[in-house]
């Protein structure tokens, strides 16, 4: 299958050695240093916790042009980078794009390439859980055994996933459906927030975090804030089990949390390093705007809130 992961970070570069390996022509899209890497040394990564690295080959472009057809096109970036992509993707005539990331506003873009392509187009939501960091030359993967992604489309069936489970066939890589991405990707950014609160209300110092029982406690507090956002507006919290780990096993949370800032792994990801502020920052003005329709009141979100950056709030 052709398949294109259109932007090479570290989640994009990680789905593109999965497709490889998986016997599918896979091309990646990048630009300016990353883009050298790739041509220069292929897709190098280095897994974390398997204590080993791989080299894939791919092709490289660095636009994507009306012509250039794909059997699956993977848009896989930051929040913020989605709405500057969307012109060049609805002008190609690729039918089947998975936009992958977290995501605020699904429904937004795919109204955008329905209503801008020429052609028809099929449209899925998705969410890659792993995630790392990069370094010189090279991008490092944090992942368990097999990687999930929620992948869906928004309230309704994917008519056409048998093409993407046949990208995955020969992979160690689970594909997770769900019928409304929307809820999944809102429930997501919910959920990450208040964890990524931590480093700004502990002035970066994630060791000592984890030792903070106000703090672990206040963000566990705001996630419930947040779930309680959502269910005011008729969202059902996706997947359940989210809901009651930050309602009704709130010990389990806390010391899941404290297990995570007791390694360095759990600390790294956590970190500049492998966060984006302006990420974040773009999330957490979306969850603004659902406060604001919810009309609740937010009082452990709005305090670890008060941490981050003001130029990013």
């Amino acid at each position: 299958m052709r398949v294109l992961v259109y932007g090479a970070g570290v989640l994009g570069s990680y789905l593109a050695h999965v497709l490889v390996r998986g016997g599918n022509e896979v091309t990646m899209l990048a630009r300016g240093r990353r883009l050298e890497e790739l041509r220069l040394k292929g897709n190098v990564i280095r897994h974390y916790f398997q204590l080993h690295a791989t080299v894939d080959k791919v092709s490289v472009i660095s636009e994507l042009r009306e012509d250039d057809i794909y059997d699956l096109i993977f848009v896989v970036m930051k929040y913020p980078d989605f709405q500057a992509v969307l012109p060049a993707l609805a002008a190609n005539q690729s039918k089947h794009i998975v936009i992958t990331g977290n995501n605020a506003s699904p429904g937004e873009m795919q109204d955008y390439l329905q209503v801008n392509s020429p052609s028809e187009k099929k449209i899925a939501f998705a969410f890659q859980l792993n995630g790392g960091w990069r370094e010189e030359g090279k991008m490092i993967s944090l992942r368990g055994p097999k990687v999930e992604m929620a992948i869906g489309g928004l309230n309704e069936e994917l008519t056409w996933r048998a093409m993407i489970d046949e990208a995955f066939v020969n992979t160690k890589y689970k594909l997770t459906y769900y019928q409304n991405m929307d809820v999944w990707l809102k429930s997501h950014f919910v959920m990450i927030l208040p964890i990524n609160f931590i480093a700004s209300a502990s002035q970066g110092n994630l060791r000592k975090a984890g030792r903070d029982k106000k703090l672990l406690n206040q963000v566990i507090e705001a996630t419930d804030e947040g779930h309680r956002v959502l269910e005011k507006l008729g969202y059902t919290i996706t997947p359940a089990s989210q809901v009651q780990l930050a309602r009704e096993k709130k010990k389990l949370f806390y010391f899941g949390l404290k297990m995570v800032l007791a390694i360095p792994a759990g600390r790294m990801m956590l970190s500049d390093k492998a966060v984006s502020e302006d990420e974040m920052a773009a999330l957490n003005q979306a969850f603004h705007d659902l406060k604001k329709n919810a009309n609740i009141p937010t009082p452990n979100w709005d305090k670890l809130e008060s941490y981050f950056p003001n130029d990013h709030i």
